[in-house]
């Protein structure tokens, strides 16, 4: 139980069937809180294992879930979702869950919808999920005939209806409340808060919206207890963490290890070390939407506190690697790029400066620079920063680009002083998006 989230996945091999999934012990911890606990029970129990959301916030999962009006007054229908559209580049853990064991999943949400007395649940995936959609669609039809889903689920009273929902493509709808008006059919705008989803969500109505990893991990809370939990970590963060890792390293790939394991031991050990020719540079340790961290920061435990004491954020803990041979400048227009165009252009700062900021980025790139981009750019990231837009895509935009101002100042001033790329004539890697 090392590695419980992924102990059952076996890449290559079909995931689980309903009957191995329970014969290896699946849907025990549904059995567990309906004949043994309250929806409070399931709520305390989480709150106290310390489980954090995986989708990038890292906010107390039972915490979260505690906001939820509960009793015979509050509003009903509730709604359970689990954001799967994982659109952020460089990001691909979920799909490792999704695709290797959907069983596991449709557990996780009965619980948690169980624990906010949520009736109607929805699975809203990247519509690029082709495998992970027919998977999900066979698990949730076997769900079904056995009993798990649907009304009265093993005779406990408690009903629950389950739909997967594939988005169309836009990274907005990652953003909680985006999505929530995606589902309702509406433009993937993002909604004013307050009111909160957990209060006034989905159709008005109270609403969780929880990331797949961190819904795959309820079972075995349920199952183990709180500390069985916290004692999987090597840090003060509960729990087992899905890393990953893109970019010029001899094994990309995507790993189940400790909460705080350490940056130099993902890429030397897990990622194999740098590829041959190739020297690390730095590395955006959570997807697109992180900051830059260097070679100082190697030996840092890769958790929530730690990296963003260092100036980062883990966000999803999949780490996209810059190497030496890769211009830093072209790697950050690159990803400026994606966020220009799927900007929802409900704000001004979002759809004016993002365009604007990928246009001085290829100017610098193509040789057009001059010194006076630089400081739109510094002036960018604080214009575009926290607390200007109307949601988080613009502030978590300028985190690459103010970090790759801040440690490869010298890469942009070369192309503006020597009016060429210097990495022109190398094989430039980009992250794909």
């Amino acid at each position: 139980m090392e590695k419980p989230l992924t102990q059952h996945i076996v890449p290559g091999r079909a995931p689980l069937s309903l009957k191995e999934y329970e014969q290896v012990g699946g849907y025990q911890s549904v059995r567990k809180i309906l004949k043994e606990m309250a929806p409070a029970d399931v709520q305390t129990l989480v709150k106290d294992s310390d489980l954090r959301g995986r989708g990038g916030a890292g906010f107390n999962t039972g915490l979260k879930w505690s906001f939820v009006p509960m009793g015979p007054e509050a509003a009903k229908p509730k709604y359970l979702v689990a954001n799967a559209d994982e659109m952020e580049p460089g990001t691909f853990k979920d799909r490792v869950l999704l695709e290797g064991n959907p069983h596991q999943l449709i557990e996780g949400m009965i619980v948690a919808a169980y624990a906010i007395d949520a009736s109607i649940s929805y699975i809203f995936m990247r519509w690029a999920y082709k495998v992970a959609a027919r998977e999900i669609i066979k698990a949730l039809a076997e769900a079904y005939e056995a009993g798990y889903l649907g009304e009265n689920i093993l005779g406990s009273g408690f009903s629950l209806d389950m739909h997967l929902h594939t988005g169309v493509g836009r990274y907005m709808c990652g953003e909680e409340t985006a999505l929530l008006n995606a589902l309702e059919g509406k433009r993937a705008n993002p909604r004013a808060k307050p009111p909160f989803p957990q209060v006034s969500g989905l159709f008005g109505k109270p609403t969780i919206v929880n990331n797949v990893e961190t819904l795959c991990c309820l079972p075995h809370i349920i199952n183990n207890g709180a500390e069985w939990f916290k004692g999987l970590s090597k840090t003060q963060d509960a729990g087992t963490k899905l890393y990953g890792i893109s970019g010029r390293v001899k094994t990309p790939g995507c790993w189940e290890l400790p909460l705080g394991t350490t940056i130099r031991e993902l890429i030397e050990e897990h990622g194999g070390g740098m590829q041959d020719g190739y020297l690390f540079k730095g590395l955006l340790p959570g997807g697109a939407s992180t900051d830059f961290l260097v070679e100082e920061h190697l030996d840092l435990p890769m958790d929530y506190t730690a990296i963003q004491a260092a100036g980062s954020r883990m966000g999803t803990g999949t780490m996209i690697i810059l190497d030496d041979q890769t211009c830093p400048v072209g790697f950050v227009h690159n990803l400026q790029h994606f966020f220009a165009q799927e900007s929802c252009g409900f704000c001004t700062p979002c759809r004016e400066g993002l365009p604007w900021v990928e246009k001085i980025l290829l100017a610098i790139d193509k040789g057009e620079g001059k010194p006076e981009h630089l400081l739109t750019l510094d002036f960018h990231t604080k214009y575009l920063g926290p607390g200007n837009t109307f949601c988080a895509l613009a502030p978590g935009a300028m985190e690459p680009l103010q970090s790759a101002l801040k440690y490869f100042r010298e890469d942009f001033e070369r192309h503006i002083h020597e009016h060429h790329c210097p990495w022109s004539k190398a094989k430039v890697w980009q992250p794909s998006i």
